[in-house]
């Protein structure tokens, strides 16, 4: 009798595909298994074995399964379970999920030689902990018997990862795996010289900055019989294969870093983690100094167990935060460029004290955009629908959103006029005008253009913390929970562009990045001093981060989302249409609104363009769809892919793109 193999190919579609496996085959092709088989007229692709059976489909030829390239499967019972998982929740095909799971070199036909990981057992270090931390781990360890995630609420500086360490430790001794999830590769650098010293060689790092190399030897590790006991990594990690998972840690659970935005799937690490340990029967600490507003309701009802820890560790004060108006200090003329006198002033009495700066900006670059002073044009991208950032190391313009970069302009080609002038403040700007203000200081910028590789971010960080460098400059990357001991003086230039970014989640995005960014300052044996400049300085949530008062800013925040029906109310899917024709885009998206609102009613928002309506030549329309918390996902996923099918069988369909984004960030 024939058996039959229904494969998940890396490709986003909605199903797994049967193959034939031949009789020569027939011993060693089993759930799991990487088998190549033929795809379309002359492709081949490696995929993933989800079933084997004898029924033979009906209605097409079946193509047999050209080769399997495993004896042993790659893919556990408990990664599929998971796969399952993510595909539904997050509206996505089973092939999107594979392509996100396996590391590239998995998904190539060629052999994989086995690469053992190297590295030497060390010293172990050993560590005692605060009363406050004692108390604080004794709590976690009291809540894991009767809550399966717990928050861990501990302001900056309290010695949150000496808590993780000996949980960490605990759990090992019970014979269990752990994994610790960080919202970004920057981190990874100083934690995991912290945790190796901890752990040893017991411990595997995986993230993308490393080859595709050392990462499916990470891979084949875990499913080796002396797989890591311990696995730190950001959030592709939760796709690893672990045996006997007991602990997950999720560390700055409030960053956006987390959310996967492209390409699908679209998860939230934090959200998959906890269904990875709710499968694996495993307890979860998610921990930050500025819980997510949805994860801090989970614990005030009683979901999440709940733990505080409310001072810096040996009592190191939180520092003194200053507002700046520089609104009223422009009109005043007392600006000194982009820096305020009181800011220029902290600067300088720190550099005369031989201590660190850390200055915050939340845009890379030099400007914003150039615009012509005499008839106001404004270099745009000619595939997308934003201005270009001027770059001054380059001399070049950059669209932050499809890469390209172009010459700057010799005149305007509105007006012919050579006469530049350049709006806005990026980074490089910050440093420009920092050098002219302190030329004997040693500077260094932190974003993506001069931390793009693993290397460059860890010799940054490197040099900064070995007080090589006086003044940090960064966007968000400096906000992460980065430990530098000798920071006084952190200056955030400019609150106002996170505040007024027309999103639900800007004022609780706003209130934990510059509360973050504040907790840099004043680590060891000095108050310190937090400059935070800003044109909205009555606003209710600049108060709120000067007065340390998250649960005010919770208050406020929670009555809108409850009244607008907003997370954690209500779960969000944005569903975005893209296509090269603009007329289509406009028909498309109109008619999948209407065929949206026959089955969900008034909870369909749009069609809208949304800020950025053109990226790379293809223009998007984007709906939104509220739905009530109870609701199926299955359900959910079902009735939209069933209206995406009745959609894309329209003539005028042929390139449309769809896809999903569920609980946006």
């Amino acid at each position: 009798m024939t058996r039959y193999a229904d494969v998940i190919v890396p490709l986003p579609l909605q199903d797994s595909y049967t193959y034939s496996i031949p009789s020569a085959l027939e011993s060693s092709v089993q759930r799991g298994c990487r088998v190549l088989v033929p795809f379309g007229k002359s492709k081949s692709y490696v995929g993933i074995v989800r079933t084997v059976h004898t029924k033979a489909p009906q209605g097409y030829e079946i193509k047999p399964i050209k080769e399997c390239l495993d004896t042993q499967p790659m893919v556990t019972e408990a990664q599929f379970r998971f796969w399952e998982w993510i595909a539904q929740y997050y509206v996505c095909p089973l092939g999107d999920v594979m392509n996100a799971a396996l590391p590239a070199r998995l998904k190539v036909a060629s052999p994989l030689p086995i690469l053992k990981e190297g590295g030497e057992k060390k010293d172990r270090e050993e560590t005692s902990l605060s009363l406050p931390q004692q108390q604080a781990y004794d709590a976690i360890r009291q809540s894991f018997l009767t809550k399966e995630v717990t928050l861990l609420h501990g302001v900056t500086s309290s010695g949150k990862t000496e808590i993780y360490i000996h949980l960490i430790r605990q759990a090992l001794i019970e014979g269990k795996q752990v994994l610790y999830l960080l919202p970004e590769i920057a981190l990874t650098t100083q934690i995991t010289e912290r945790l190796r010293r901890v752990f040893g060689d017991e411990m595997g790092v995986f993230h993308s900055k490393f080859t595709d190399s050392a990462r499916v030897a990470v891979y084949r590790r875990q499913l080796s019989d002396s797989p890591y006991r311990l696995i730190l990594g950001v959030r592709s990690s939760v796709f690893l294969p672990f045996r006997q998972l007991g602990l997950v840690i999720v560390d700055e659970e409030h960053e956006s870093s987390y959310k996967q935005q492209d390409p699908a799937p679209r998860y939230h690490a934090r959200s998959a983690a906890i269904m990875l340990a709710h499968q694996c029967g495993a307890k979860v600490l998610l921990g930050t100094a500025t819980p997510s507003l949805e994860s801090y309701q989970l614990a005030k009802t009683g979901r999440y167990g709940y733990v505080s820890l409310t001072t810096r560790y040996l009592d190191y004060h939180l520092p003194e935060i200053e507002v700046v108006d520089i609104k009223r200090l422009k009109f005043q003329k007392r600006m000194k460029g982009i820096f305020s006198p009181i800011l220029l002033d902290s600067i300088g009495e720190a550099l005369e004290r031989h201590e660190q700066v850390i200055l915050f900006q939340n845009r890379r670059g030099y400007a914003n955009f150039l615009m012509c002073k005499t008839c106001g044009w404004v270099p745009q991208c000619p595939h997308c629908d934003v201005s270009l950032t001027y770059h001054k190391k380059t001399n070049r313009l950059v669209c932050h959103y499809c890469g390209q970069t172009y010459e700057l302009p010799e005149r305007c080609p509105s007006c012919q006029e050579s006469n530049f002038s350049d709006v806005g403040i990026g980074t490089e700007k910050v440093e420009q005008q920092i050098h002219r203000y302190f030329p004997e200081a040693t500077t260094v910028r932190m974003d993506i253009d001069t931390a793009h590789t693993r290397l460059a971010y860890e010799q940054i960080i490197s040099d900064f913390s070995h007080h090589q460098y006086d003044i940090l400059i960064g966007t968000q990357m400096v906000t992460k929970g980065l430990d530098f001991d000798n920071v006084s003086v952190v200056g955030i230039l400019d609150a106002d562009t996170m505040l007024n970014i027309p999103d639900f989640r800007s004022h609780e995005r706003t209130y934990q990045v510059m509360a973050q960014v504040a907790g840099r300052a004043g680590r060891r044996n000095t108050r310190g001093r937090v400059i935070l400049q800003t044109r909205s300085a009555d606003a209710d949530t600049i108060a709120y981060v000067v007065s340390n008062d998250y649960e005010a800013m919770f208050r406020t925040q929670m009555e809108e989302r409850r009244q607008f029906h907003y997370p954690p109310f209500y779960r969000l899917i944005n569903i975005y249409l893209r296509h090269n024709d603009y007329t289509r885009t406009e028909m498309l998206a109109n008619d999948l609104g209407t065929m949206l609102r026959q089955v969900f009613g008034d909870r369909v928002l749009g069609p809208d363009r949304p800020a950025v309506a053109r990226v790379r030549s293809m223009y998007v329309r984007k709906l939104m769809l509220k739905i009530e918390k109870n609701a199926s996902p299955s359900r959910v996923r079902s009735l939209l892919f069933d209206i995406q099918a009745r959609l894309l069988q329209q003539p005028s369909a042929h390139g449309l793109q769809v896809y999903y984004d569920v609980d946006p960030v």
